[in-house]
């Protein structure tokens, strides 16, 4: 794929959308899916380049590259740096090379070590590394072990979740036997107080961070129900048109070709405006990952509901031991947090007591 062409197209997708942000500045810039490490230090300077000349890019912008350890090297890394990306986040996966395999990465144990040392060298000091456990066979050392191995490293930001079989995947055609239930839930647990005692706060479902600066930024947002602008292929947006009260969604052609060869909205293969039921079940889809919940005024800002049109959903849910208040947060209990996908599902066909919804909120930033 031409790279060039690419920026170009991401560029054209952000010009073709700044009717929608007039007057809104970006906090969180996040370069991901695929292997944007296979792009050049130039490209992406182009890319961040042209951003900032279409809008306004706050100074303390978090702008995150996702690296993979077989496709990057500190050449790369420090041209990143160069070009403004102030946080990369590595997909180890995992630090056992058989495991590695078996997921079908191309990269090995020294090659993750590498790439997390070349970040290092090339002055990054905001580091995320994607760490997976209940791997196909995997023990409960193994677990602990790539954990280790990751603190060891002492990244300021750990992403560690269990492996999905997403689909359109290999694994998901041909599922392995993950560990049962009980050694998951044991991994789970074991791993969960490894993060605590060295000092990783648990701040969302896989999310950990040194401190309260160091939690990422540009997922917040996303689980906070903000709004963002997708650009490229395959990329999803959601932005709050406060004029029309309407939160609109966006998805881009999924492609890589297909989407360089459409112009302008042939781009968009799927717009739609979220309905008073769509924007409860995505905000509680989201906002209940964090271990924090949300304030009820954060629900009636971004969804433009009272809360009191869910009062019943919330009723049930605490009757069921899924949901609590505390310190003016509506935050799921342990128990919620371990069944988070049941929580989630009382809030998916809501019976609400208003049907339209009433005044949105946009922040003045977004993604």
């Amino acid at each position: 794929m031409d790279e060039s062409a690419y920026i170009a197209a991401l560029l054209e997708d952000a010009h073709n959308d700044l009717p929608l942000v007039w007057g809104r500045g970006i906090h969180s810039i996040f370069i991901g899916g695929g292997t944007p490490s296979l792009f050049s230090p130039e490209a992406i300077d182009r890319l961040l380049s042209g951003l900032r000349a279409l809008l306004p890019v706050f100074p303390s912008c978090e702008i995150t590259l996702e690296a993979n350890p077989g496709s990057a090297d500190a050449a790369h890394f420090r041209g990143y740096r160069d070009a403004g990306v102030n946080r990369l986040s590595i997909g180890i996966q995992s630090f056992d090379d058989e495991q590695l395999r078996a997921l079908g990465r191309i990269h090995d144990r020294q090659a993750a070590l590498a790439a997390v040392d070349a970040a290092r060298q090339a002055g990054f000091d905001n580091l995320n590394l994607d760490v997976m456990f209940a791997l196909p066979g995997q023990s409960l050392a193994g677990a602990l072990a790539d954990l280790d191995q990751a603190m060891a490293l002492q990244p300021e930001h750990l992403s560690h979740y269990q492996l999905t079989l997403e689909p359109n995947t290999l694994f998901h055609k041909y599922p392995p036997e993950p560990p049962d239930d009980d050694r998951v839930i044991d991994m789970q647990e074991r791993c969960l107080e490894r993060l605590d005692a060295a000092g990783y706060q648990h701040y969302e479902v896989s999310a950990h961070a040194r401190s309260d600066s160091l939690r990422c930024r540009h997922n917040l947002n996303y689980w906070r129900f903000g709004d963002y602008l997708g650009l490229g292929a395959g990329a999803h947006g959601k932005i709050t048109l406060p004029a029309e009260q309407g939160i609109l969604r966006r998805i881009r052609l999924r492609h890589p070709q297909r989407y360089l060869n459409a112009r302008g909205a042939e781009r968009i293969s799927e717009e739609r405006a979220l309905t008073a039921p769509d924007r409860v079940f995505e905000f509680m889809l989201n906002a209940l990952r964090l271990n924090e919940g949300f304030e009820p005024a954060l629900f009636e800002q971004r969804t433009g509901l009272p809360l009191h049109s869910i009062q019943p959903l919330l009723d049930r849910a605490r009757t069921r031991e899924l949901l609590e208040t505390e310190d003016g947060h509506i935050r799921p209990t342990e128990l919620g947090r371990r069944f988070l996908n049941d929580l989630q599902a009382e809030f998916l066909e809501p019976e609400l007591h208003v049907t339209a919804p009433g005044q949105v909120v946009p922040d003045t930033r977004f993604d």
